[in-house]
């Protein structure tokens, strides 16, 4: 029994080093997340007004006019894919192909938020655990500073971890509102362009 307990020591001490290496990976993408959300924001607050107010007075007649109203140079999915769509406004089928496209970009820019929601929890959790059997061999034979060093490696892989979550769920709520807000806008152009459609074939 107690080979079998040494080995799972083993084992659960060797995790410590790539958990932290995980760690700091995951620290060091939260911070880019922040970077490129923060770039999106500014995006959509100096567009998105903008494009909410041309497109609220659209129409079935005047919606090719949009085409000329979008902003140039917007690197938005919205855009992009809006664009796509009045490029191929004569086809429903290019249209629906457009709108699922448009999920699955949208869908893509959200996994990093979600991969550092669900990873830095659990990583943080192994790196606060791994350290504290260390600790407590180390109280238990008065080693207080060994029980000091690993109780320090366990308390700040939790912070780490515990960041890195934060900022993903954080993100992950707010670009979840942008994208369907940005799918609505799409669904509705792509019904007015319906509209249009049918009118000219009666």
């Amino acid at each position: 029994m107690n080979f079998i307990s040494d080995i799972l020591f083993w084992i659960s001490t060797g995790l410590l080093v790539p958990v932290i290496v995980l760690l700091i990976l995951l620290f060091l993408r939260s911070l880019l997340l922040v970077g490129s959300f923060f770039g999106q924001y500014l995006n959509i607050r100096r567009s998105g007004r903008a494009l909410r107010t041309r497109l609220e007075g659209l129409t079935p007649d005047t919606v090719g006019s949009l085409e000329g109203m979008l902003p140039k140079g917007n690197r938005s999915l919205a855009v992009r894919y809006l664009n796509d769509i009045l490029a191929h406004r004569d086809s429903p089928a290019h249209i629906r192909r457009i709108l699922a496209d448009f999920e699955i970009a949208a869908d893509k820019d959200l996994s990093a938020s979600r991969t550092l929601t669900k990873l830095g929890p659990m990583l943080g959790l192994m790196g606060t655990l791994i350290p504290m059997g260390p600790a407590l061999v180390g109280l238990s034979t008065g080693d207080i500073s060994s029980m000091a060093y690993n109780m320090q490696v366990a308390f700040a892989t939790t912070v780490v971890g515990l960041f890195s979550s934060a900022v993903g769920f954080l993100t992950q709520q707010v670009k979840n509102r942008w994208y369907m807000q940005d799918m609505t806008n799409l669904e509705f152009v792509a019904e007015l362009l319906g509209g249009k459609s049918r009118q000219e074939g009666k």
